[in-house]
């Protein structure tokens, strides 16, 4: 582990990446922030079919674990076409020699057995260099139609042994899609992995619907709705797609919801009187508490880790900006300063970060700042680039892209926080709003 770990931070430290890696207790972490990064080469050869069913599965397997890993950047898969040694059986002894000649650094070997509609998949990880396996074997149960959902548990524990962080890859995004031409385009609520398959339908095109967001836990969405006329708050239950609506006042505007850390309240912007300000809703009791009372708009508002604080758009100042306050309102001390409006911030589930965007000069920009308003950096730049949300572990933001012009499309993209690996995220037609849930049970 330790020389796997070395070769890492050696791959960084030639790439102009200062990375501070301390001993500590616990696993390290690796933390990349500027540059660029040679990707850690390894190898996954196709995992051994235990049953007869299982040999196209076993494929299947093998190849989306590696997709994963490759597409976070900071791996690079070696082509089975440069392999000398096979692995026939996932009991044999690693040839670490043939894999030492092809560079491969890590290897990731595994085995997949199909009874009736069961599923059972086996992997191992090694340290080439080293010439040792990493923790011990792993196996996980399931079912074949749901084979991708193991693919993904297999490469987030790959990505977890040797990153120190955790993974992202079993994770669902809700989104809003999108058809039909600009000027009358038909939105609907839908939910997929988060590398863009599995799409399932949540809601119908009847009414618009803005802004999904998902329960700490993955098992309700919130989002806004247009049916009545008016943006209300819904709330709606994944599995059943059974839905509610977040009672306010009659006439009164609701719009831009979040939940709570433990998923009881939601904090959200009630439009009321010409006066927009933040409002937090218990979703047992139904009791309300205003949390602000300034004369200005007040919205996009995002708890901290530990549900102690808010992060929030205000244009308190004359322009949009980012402020942050105690979770019970009170006194708000504004984060931002820097030049252009600020919006829909968002805070790293670790805590350190906040993900905004950003518009000045004519363009958009997807960036990061210290919690204090320290250290800002964009990520993006275009035309029209909006809404971040992070991934589970952190280290990925996805947000959505827009093209200009009457036949201008919406589409998903994402970006390391380093602001490398920019890259499509591969959706059917359009799509907006996205919101990144937890790492599935």
């Amino acid at each position: 582990m330790k020389r796997l770990w070395t070769l890492i931070l050696a791959a960084v430290m030639a790439g102009g990446l200062l990375a501070p890696v301390q001993a500590q207790d616990g696993p390290l972490r690796l933390t990349i922030t500027d540059g660029v990064i040679e990707p850690l080469p390894f190898a996954v050869p196709t995992f051994e079919a235990e049953t007869p069913q299982a040999a196209q599965v076993a494929a299947d397997i093998s190849r989306l674990v590696a997709q994963d890993l490759s597409g976070t950047g900071l791996f690079r898969e070696i082509s089975p076409d440069a392999f000398i040694s096979q692995v026939a059986s996932f009991a044999q002894p690693v040839a670490y020699a043939d894999w030492r000649a092809i560079n491969a650094q890590a290897l990731i070997t595994g085995a997949v057995a199909v009874n009736g509609d069961n599923l059972t998949v086996k992997f191992r990880l090694y340290d080439v260099f080293s010439g040792t396996e990493l923790g011990g074997g792993l196996q996980f149960a399931g079912t074949v139609p749901g084979w991708r959902r193991m693919a993904h548990k297999v490469a987030d524990a790959a990505y977890s042994r040797i990153t120190g962080e955790g993974g992202y890859f079993d994770s669902r995004v809700v989104f809003v899609s999108e058809s039909g031409p600009k000027d009358n385009r038909a939105k609907r609520l839908a939910i997929m992995d988060y590398d863009g398959a599995n799409v399932q339908f949540l809601t119908d095109s009847s009414a618009i619907v803005l802004a999904p967001r998902f329960s700490p836990a993955g098992d309700r969405v919130l989002y806004t709705s247009y049916e009545s006329g008016f943006p209300r708050i819904n709330v709606i239950d994944v599995a059943s797609v059974g839905r509610r609506q977040l009672s306010t006042a009659e006439g009164e505007m609701a719009f831009s919801p979040r939940f709570s850390r433990d998923g009881r309240e939601v904090v959200y912007s009630l439009a009321n009187g010409g006066n927009t300000d933040l409002y937090r809703t218990d979703l047992t009791t139904g009791a309300h508490t205003r949390l602000t009372t300034t004369p200005s708009i007040e919205t996009a508002p995002s708890f901290s880790p530990d549900g102690s604080q808010i992060v929030f758009e205000s244009d308190r100042s004359g322009t949009p900006q980012i402020y942050i306050m105690g979770a019970n309102g009170g006194e708000a001390r504004r984060v931002s300063f820097g030049e252009g409006r600020y919006g829909t911030p968002v805070w790293s589930p670790r805590g350190d970060l906040i993900a905004f965007t950003k518009q000045n000069a004519g363009r958009f920009h997807i960036g990061v700042m210290r919690t204090d308003g320290s250290e800002e950096r964009l990520l993006t730049a275009s035309p029209l680039d909006e809404g971040p949300t992070w991934s589970p572990n952190g280290r990925v933001i996805m947000f959505t892209r827009e093209t200009l012009g009457a036949s201008g499309t919406s589409s998903l993209y994402s970006v390391d926080v380093s602001g490398r690996n920019l890259k499509a995220v591969p959706v059917n037609g359009g799509a907006s709003d996205p919101a990144w849930g937890p790492l599935q049970p």
